[in-house]
């Protein structure tokens, strides 16, 4: 939680390891941001956490999976200056500075640059800090974010995966999204693209997105199939309209951060797919579809354009298997890519990896980073600019020797402003430019693994982890300060998260079945 320092600092001089807040004449100011634990008790013991303690035997139930319900606590938007931190704006006029302030009001990004006064703007001492936009994931399965550790040896994603779909129930998917969402908030990634390829049925749908409603992070709820659902059954479309009615209507408790998408199966079941298309088309809801990271499972963009469907609004992942005629397909249509670095490693028996990255970059291609899922990757977008980096290089001897190689802007471009655009919000986010959303990260550079910084880019692509992480501010509300979530309750949502862990893996049985009928306790 943050705390006050023995002695006030100043934003001239700074407190070495806080993100004290002053107001515009250098006077400490009030302190609203204190963490949900501490308003709780200032409140009197009355108050109630939307986060219930869990019972000995199965996770707390969160309460009715309805968006009518009560809107838990979340952070005002406040009247913030970001002074003297180091930039990397990810705005090509902006550009990186060595020193820059940035003023957010009401959660919009007023102005940036040097010396900069706000009258009446409480003052983030970012002098010893590297200001960047929030990061952008564009695909992750996040109803089994808490089976990150149901993998061993033999028994990796796909069987862990089959072996547990079945084995969640409604508060498991709000526990397991809740525990993603706040470790992507921690880790500065203020955008995800839920990529809900397990839709058991409505309470499904509606416990993920109360999830959302309690996350507080900028997402895309893609709403897709049950896991195992007949290949020629579609998609459910009618709870696809009620859920766009009554969880993004009027009352719609996501204050402008949650947008409705679908994911779909692909091609592969023709009949079934160009259903799901037209209704798609009806609805005009932007889609998400695997590509294939194997022969066997390949989705071609060539043959998606020539049945009229490639565009801006439909994003492809893995795309490993691609062609030139694909990739000339993705230029003409602006289709965007979502490459997993790690998934494409584990999983991608298709091969070239380095070569297909550097093929669909030197082609203009807009690709974006993502983690598929928490058991094939860590919820790290530094490690994953890095493994792109350090993977993006051209082999002497292959078709791939004349092409660049991916440099450190790149990789920051596709994990933010590139992530921005595959999700259709490049208006809204994606970089600190004067008039988007205020989704902001403030990273620690005098940390023992990052200090003594020289290049800007280099820093963040190769030295920072989420770790390094000290304020994040999601649409103009700092949910992190001081290294510390201030939005959530960061142990019970594990508590929850563990203890549904507990009862998916007591359902599943087999390997997965836990060594003590008791849930853990932390």
């Amino acid at each position: 939680m943050p705390h006050t320092p023995d002695t006030a600092a100043t934003p001239e001089n700074g407190d070495d390891h806080t993100t004290t807040l002053f107001d515009e004449c250098g006077r400490p100011a009030p302190a609203p941001l204190l963490g949900r634990r501490a308003l709780l008790a200032a409140a009197g013991a009355a108050a109630v956490s939307p986060l219930a303690l869990p019972t000995p035997a199965r996770a707390a139930s969160p309460g009715p999976h309805r968006p009518g319900r009560a809107p838990g606590w979340r952070p005002e938007r406040g009247h913030y200056l970001i002074r003297n931190a180091a930039l990397v704006s990810v705005d090509p006029v902006i550009g990186n500075q060595a020193r820059a302030d940035i003023e957010v009001l009401d959660g919009r990004i007023v102005q940036v640059g040097p010396g900069l006064r706000a009258r009446g703007a409480q003052v983030i001492n970012a002098a010893k800090m590297i200001a960047m936009p929030g990061f952008v994931e564009t695909h992750y399965h996040m109803w089994s974010a808490l089976g990150r550790n149901f993998v061993s040896t033999g028994f990796e994603y796909f069987a862990a995966k089959s072996a547990t779909v079945a084995a969640y129930q409604p508060d498991d998917f709000y526990h397991s999204v809740l525990l993603g969402l706040v470790e992507c908030a921690s880790a500065g990634i203020t955008t995800v693209n839920n990529w809900a390829h397990n839709v058991r049925g409505p309470e499904y749908a509606d416990a993920e997105l109360h999830a959302h409603a309690d996350g507080l992070v900028r997402a895309r709820y893609s709403y897709g199939h049950r896991d195992g659902q007949p290949a020629t059954q579609p998609i459910d479309f009618a709870d696809i309209d009620r859920v766009a009615s009554t969880w993004f209507g009027k009352k719609s408790p996501f204050d402008g951060l949650v947008h409705l998408g679908v994911n779909l199966r692909g091609p592969g079941q023709l009949p079934t797919f160009l259903t799901e298309m037209a209704e798609v088309r009806r609805r005009k809801l932007p889609v998400s579809v695997h590509s294939g990271q194997g022969p066997t499972t390949a989705v071609h963009a060539a043959d998606l354009e020539r049945m009229g469907f490639l565009g801006p609004d439909f994003l492809l992942c893995h795309a490993l298997p691609f062609d030139e005629a694909d990739r000339q397909a993705m230029v003409r249509t602006h289709a965007p890519v979502s490459f997993s670095v790690h998934s494409e490693l584990r999983l991608g028996t298709a091969g070239g990896f380095h070569g297909q990255l550097l093929r669909m970059l030197a082609a203009g291609i807009t690709v974006s980073l993502s983690f598929d899922a928490s058991s094939l990757a860590p919820i790290n977008m530094f490690e994953s600019m890095n493994v792109a980096w350090n993977l993006g290089i051209p082999w002497l001897g292959t078709d791939t020797e004349t092409l660049p190689p991916v440099v450190f802007r790149q990789a920051i471009e596709m994990a933010t402003i590139n992530g921005a655009k595959a999700l259709g919000l490049a208006d809204v986010i994606g970089s600190i430019t004067p008039g988007k959303r205020a989704d902001i990260v403030l990273i620690r550079a005098d940390d023992l693994n990052i200090a003594p910084i020289g290049d800007l880019e280099s820093t963040l692509v190769r030295s920072a982890t989420p770790a390094n992480i000290d304020t994040v501010l999601i649409d103009g509300r700092i949910v992190k300060q001081n290294r510390t979530m201030v939005s959530h309750d960061t142990a019970k949502v594990v508590r929850n998260a563990a203890a549904a862990a507990h009862a998916v893996r007591t359902r599943a049985g087999g390997v997965l079945t836990p060594t003590s009928p008791t849930p853990p306790t932390f």
